[in-house]
């Protein structure tokens, strides 16, 4: 790892990052020189891909539901004892019901448990982490465009994204200093789209490793805080 080894390499936190874009997305840190911080409700799927990791980086695995803020506390702990934190990739979500129900009949408790998910969970483990963020650190919240379209029975993960997303736009007016990208991966083949279609064949969406290139491109490049498609960005090897 040349000279990059040890404290002189960034450090990222990524949710969600035992399996889907979280573990593709962290491989490909991993790959950039990132020492990483990872969790994952499921501790099994999160040691597996922790031993991957290790191959390539330092990773500290904390098993947890991000919505806990005992966890959220852990993870803060665990990213502060390797540095300043330069990236944060919230990209654990919840659908909350398989099938999806309509909003006529979603149930309260799983409303309540999408938004703590996808919404409160990522702005509070930014201030779980607090002065571990080093100066112009990249923030990455994964949305959907489930947030900004209208899908039968998306209703409550569509709103829970597009609360997320106006969220983002509200911390990047009040921290300049933090550079908050809101991106939409596509669809994916993974089994969260899965769960979102039981039953159906979902084979002709592409893997999470599709998103992985144009994701790269914002974390590494310039741009500004706003929203992205990742696969709308191209990442700079493919350019011309």
């Amino acid at each position: 790892m040349g000279d990059r080894e040890g404290a002189s390499r960034p450090v990222a936190v990524v949710t969600g990052a035992s399996q889907g874009l979280g573990l593709a997305l962290a491989e490909a840190l991993a790959r950039d020189g990132w020492r990483l911080v990872i969790d994952a409700r499921r501790g099994g799927r999160l040691e597996a891909a922790a031993a991957r990791l290790a191959a390539q980086t330092t990773v500290v695995a904390v098993p947890g539901d991000v919505a806990n803020p005992v966890h959220r506390a852990m993870l803060a702990g665990a990213a502060a004892d390797l540095g300043p934190v330069g990236l944060v990739v919230n990209n654990a979500s919840t659908l909350g019901a398989s099938p999806l129900p309509s909003l006529s009949d979603i149930e309260a408790a799983v409303l309540q448990r999408i938004f703590e998910v996808n919404v409160i969970a990522p702005l509070s483990l930014l201030q779980a982490l607090g002065t571990s963020l080093a100066p112009e650190a990249t923030i990455v919240n994964i949305t959907s465009d489930a947030g900004v379209e209208s899908y039968e029975g998306w209703g409550g993960y569509g709103a829970s994204k597009a609360a997320l997303e106006h969220a983002s736009r509200v911390l990047a007016a009040e921290r300049p200093d933090l550079r908050v990208l809101v991106v939409d991966p596509g669809d994916m083949r993974t089994e969260m789209h899965q769960d979102a279609f039981p039953g159906e064949d979902i084979s002709d969406r592409p893997g999470p490793e599709a998103s992985v290139p144009g994701i790269m491109a914002l974390i590494d490049g310039g741009r500004p805080s706003g929203r992205y498609r990742a696969r709308d960005v191209m990442a700079p090897s493919a350019q011309p």
